[in-house]
This record gives structure tokens, sequence and C-alpha cells, in this order.
């Protein structure tokens, strides 16, 4: 197994900060929203360097995605920034109709996603927002690992032309992909290579994959570990070859397993190769209020709930 270098620990909504703020700097028609939200979503330095191309729309998200779609008809690309709640349950129908339905060139960014939001509780914890955003046609869906990642991939959408949604999250959380590591969308990310079982992670998920294949190892079991960094357009052709050479594969991610990273590999795997797939995500339920961690054990989201679905796959193609 693969040993990975922890360069710091930090939340994936400061990649997203710091990434906007460079971003800022090399790309004049980028424009930020907000909601109200400057601090959480960690947009003050773009708010501080570029007052003018800063918009402060308060707590109106509907009206937020509007703005967004209208400025792209003159050539902007604005970025839109509050908790991934109300960057999707709130304002869907604005969304499907003013940004997807047109293929305006809007950049979702949602913080604070899935229960490692914590004390804030079931009401902003959502836990389906994956699902809704890749079933809109036009629309890309990302949801980076680490600061790193983070910051490069919210660098890296200014050049796609079309609707995505970024996806991240609030908790301080190891960052070990290299800051000059290059962001490719709907390109998987292979972490560990390996021949007994395939698991595919995303977002927080990919560190605790990470944990599992160590413990895996440990078993004399050689999982190979991809992070699925984008959900939409998703890397088909890797999830494939890498079935295909381990025979079982496992899904992880914080986020309800109808409509999320599994069904997608489910549905992949169903029309071009079927074997063992477990998934490993929330079962149909709300979150609750608590410690992040305590939540992430308590909803089936360690490490080593990533490695008894690992040995259940692998029990599974025997």
């Amino acid at each position: 197994m693969k040993k990975f270098e922890i360069l710091k620990t930090a939340d994936t909504r400061s990649g997203f900060g710091d990434g906007l703020s460079e971003l800022g700097k090399k790309n004049p028609k980028v424009v930020a929203l907000c909601a109200d939200l400057t601090g959480s979503l960690k947009m003050g330095q773009f708010k501080k360097d570029f007052p003018e191309r800063f918009f402060q729309v308060g707590i109106a998200e509907a009206n937020m995605m509007g703005v967004a779609a209208g400025l792209t008809i003159g050539g902007q690309i604005p970025y839109t920034g509050t908790f991934a709640n109300f960057s999707t349950g709130r304002v869907y129908d604005q969304i499907r109709q003013s940004i997807a339905y047109s293929e305006k060139n809007v950049k979702i960014c949602a913080s604070h996603a899935g229960i490692t939001l914590g004390e804030d509780g079931a009401t902003h914890q959502i836990l389906e927002d994956i699902g809704m955003m890749k079933m809109l046609p036009h629309m890309t869906v990302i949801n980076p690992c680490d600061y790193n990642q983070t910051k490069a991939a919210t660098i890296a959408i200014a050049d796609h032309e079309g609707p995505v949604y970024l996806r991240f999250g609030r908790p301080k959380v190891p960052a070990f992909i290299a800051p000059d590591a290059p962001f490719e969308i709907g390109k998987a990310l292979m972490l560990n290579e390996g021949n007994d079982v395939s698991i595919f992670a995303t977002g927080h998920l990919v560190w605790k994959a990470i944990q599992a294949g160590e413990i895996l190892a440990e078993k004399g079991i050689n999982a190979e570990i991809i992070n699925i960094h984008t959900i939409k357009p998703l890397d088909i052709e890797a999830i494939i070859a890498s079935v295909k050479k381990t025979g079982a594969a496992v899904s992880a991610e914080e986020h309800q397993l109808n409509g999320g990273l599994g069904d997608s590999i489910a549905q992949t795997l169903a029309r071009n190769y079927p074997a063992p797939l477990e998934m490993v995500g929330v079962n149909d339920q709300f979150g609750e209020s608590g410690k992040p961690e305590d939540l992430m054990e308590k909803y089936g989201l360690s490490a080593q709930h990533i490695v008894d679905a690992a040995l259940k796959s692998i029990e599974r193609k025997q």
C-alpha cells in the first residue's frame, strides 16, 4: 500500500476561497456572488481584492441564481457561494430553469455539505445534493477530496464552458494531494494500484478509503483506490478497467446511497461489466446534530466500514 504524506490539515472551503482569490487575479471575467455567508465561504479575500466584482445578494439564494445566470449573458463567469443545502434544495427550480436548461456558464459553489457539517443538524446537512445536480442535463458535478484539490478544481472550472456544481465542506481534513497536481474534469485519479478490490471514493471519504486500504494491506489485501472527484461526467473507462482487474468494487461517499456516486457506478457496471459492488454511504436517513467524526461513525462512513464493505465484496466474487 502506497504511503501518503499529510501535507497539512485544512478545510476544503478554504481551498475554494484561496482558489477563487487566485483565479480573480488571473481572469477578469470571474465575478463572485454570495448569499450573506462571505466568511463561511471564505470569499473575503476576493471581496477585498475585487470589490467591483463581488456581489452580496443577502439571504436571497433564488435571486442569486437568477442574477448569476444574467451575468453570463454579458460574458462574465459567475461563482455563487452559499451552503450546499441552500445552493441546491432551496433553489432547484431556478437552477433547472435559468441555468441548466439554457446551459448558462454559472459555477455553483456549495460549502458545508454532508453530515460533517456537524452540530448544525439535519436541516443543514444535505445528503441529496449530488443526486439532484447530476440528474440535471448539462450540469457538471465535482466533489474534491482535500484543500489542494478543491483549490485546483475551483481554478479549473473557470475554463469549462457550462454550468458546474462544486461541492466542499467545513471540517479540517488531511490534505495529501500535491499542490501542483493538475485537475482534469472527468478524469479519475488513481491513488493506489491493486488487484483484489476496487475502492471508488469521493470527497471526504477519499482519505477514509486510504485508511481502509492500509487496514486491508495488513490483512494481505491489495486495494486499488481511485479518487472520483468528478461525479458527472463519470470516468466510466477507469471504473470498468479497474473492476475488470479486481473483480470486486466498493463505493464510498458522504451522501445518500440513492442518487450518489455508488448509484452511478452500479449503473456503469450493470451496463458494461457486472461485478459485486458494496456501497458505503448514508442509507435513506436524515442527519442529526453531533461532532463530525461521531456522525461519520454512526452513519457508517468510517474507514472500518469501507474495510467491511471491501471484504464483503471480495467474498461475493469468490
